[in-house]
């Protein structure tokens, strides 16, 4: 396809608010590949490295398409995990938000009856985890006989995360005359099996990832032993000094051990995995995207609903199991037209893992040296500076110009071991405050300054003063400092 701007595709003029707003100037590949098709109801099959923009590619023509006087869910989006449920509901609210588009988000592990009474709401679009879709199905909470549009996205993470018969149960209970779009990193046979039973010849699209994996993203493995990891990461995080990294390990164990000692030498980070709270999660998430802190220590769920443009740098500090989770880790860098490192920390045990890699991704990765102790040296300062300095918000994607923002105060910081995940999982719950209302977190050794944007200020100062953070009440007060 020849067109390389939005307007080439008559869109209405909410939608092009919408995408003026994000900055949102020049279709990437695969949107300018699926947009049009999409829009003429034609049932796509997409192979697109995560990254590539695919979310917008189905997202804009969901909300082109959608009739906003429809009562009941018009389109259906199935997700593997709740993390990219959620992003993807957030991406078609600010893409629709003109043309007031309602897309909700239903996943497990959060209260099915507050989902059913959103379901019972006016709502066009419905992204969700496919156990708990089939869930409201089945108990006739989520009406699916208006679903014209389904897709299904990352279905090579579907088929691995054993979601197949829940997804096609859920095929067979929607409308046959509807359009059906397939998002995958990759293609195996299982999804292909997929699109063959339920889809009306599809359009086969795949754009090619070279520049996702061998130009964008720097590749590289670094051999050491499992004694020596943590001070191989400390001297890799010193040398790159990124602005903003996450660091992938097999375990919650592991992320939590790796997590302690980062945090132990003053690192800026946080973690994630799926031991963790749900809300806890969300809010991690939510810190990461607006630059709260650089480092983020994770198991493979936090690959997915991860979308932020500006990530530096991955490391695989255990070689990831499943092959096709290599590709997702790394991904989550190298995005948007910039450029990333992924490095992966291989031990002698690793050698299988990294061979099944290399011939699932189509090339060997370059083994690299351990940093030198005189390169480390050199780096020091830097590194200090950055990790004692105040966090860049890094991605504005989905907040507009930061209106009516106030700088509060908290009398607490990293002495009463408060962090950013903290503020936010408490600011939010503020009854007319969401984490899009939270900016810069600084979080000092007796104090943290937060600064809260969109008018919100005086309704949080307020309420904050009747509050308890991680059980301990604080003092708050309108910061003078800027």
């Amino acid at each position: 396809m020849n067109e390389r701007s939005f307007e080439d595709y008559q869109l209405s003029d909410e939608v092009k608010r919408a995408l003026a707003l994000l900055k949102y100037e020049t279709p990437t590949e695969v949107q300018s590949e699926v947009i049009p098709r999409a829009l003429k109801n034609q049932d796509l099959v997409v192979k697109s490295q995560t990254g590539s923009g695919k979310t917008a590619s189905f997202g804009i023509p969901l909300c082109e398409r959608i009739d906003r006087e429809g009562e009941k869910p018009q389109a259906l989006i199935l997700t593997p995990t709740r993390e990219l449920a959620v992003q993807i509901r957030e991406d078609l609210t600010t893409i629709g938000r003109f043309k007031r588009i309602k897309a909700i988000a239903v996943y497990g592990k959060e209260s099915f009856i507050k989902q059913e009474e959103e379901l019972e709401q006016k709502t066009h679009l419905v992204v969700g985890t496919p156990g708990r879709v089939m869930d409201h199905i089945e108990r006739e909470t989520l009406r699916v006989d208006e679903i014209k549009y389904l897709v299904i996205d990352e279905a090579d993470e579907m088929l691995t995360m054993g979601f197949v018969n829940q997804v096609e149960a859920i095929i067979k209970k929607l409308p046959s005359n509807r359009v059906t779009m397939v998002f995958s990193a990759t293609l195996p046979k299982g999804v292909e099996n997929l699109c063959g039973n339920y889809m009306e010849s599809p359009l086969s699209i795949q754009i090619a990832s070279s520049s996702s994996t061998t130009s964008a993203i720097e590749h590289s493995v670094i051999e050491v032993k499992e004694a020596g990891k943590m001070s191989l990461l400390k001297n890799i995080t010193v040398v790159e000094n990124p602005d903003s990294c996450i660091i992938f390990c097999r375990t919650k164990k592991q992320v939590d051990t790796v997590f302690a000692e980062l945090e132990k030498s003053n690192y800026s980070c946080e973690k994630i995995h799926g031991g963790i709270v749900q809300e806890d999660r969300f809010a991690v998430i939510d810190g990461f995207k607006m630059g709260n802190f650089s480092y983020l220590v994770a198991t493979d769920v936090a690959a997915r609903g991860i979308d932020v443009d500006n990530i530096t740098l991955v490391i695989n500090y255990d070689v990831p199991m499943e092959k096709e989770s290599y590709v997702h880790r790394t991904g989550r860098t190298g995005r948007a037209g910039n450029k990333g490192k992924a490095i992966t920390f291989a031990t002698p045990n690793d050698s299988k893992l990294l061979i099944a890699i290399e011939t699932y991704i189509g090339f060997d990765i370059p083994v690299r040296e351990a940093p030198t102790q005189q390169k480390v040296a050199v780096g020091l300062n830097a590194f200090e500076e950055k990790i004692n300095g105040r966090r860049k918000m890094i991605n504005p994607k989905n907040v507009q110009a930061d209106k009516g923002s106030m700088k509060l105060h908290f009398s607490g910081g990293k002495k009463k071991k408060l962090r950013a995940v903290d503020f936010v999982g408490t600011i939010a719950k503020i009854p007319g405050v969401t984490a899009d209302d939270i900016g810069m977190i600084t979080i000092e050794d007796n104090l943290t300054y937060v600064d809260i944007l969109n008018g919100k200020g005086s309704l949080v100062c307020q309420a904050m003063k009747e509050t308890t953070i991680k059980g301990k009440k604080l003092k708050v007060s309108k910061a003078n400092k800027v």
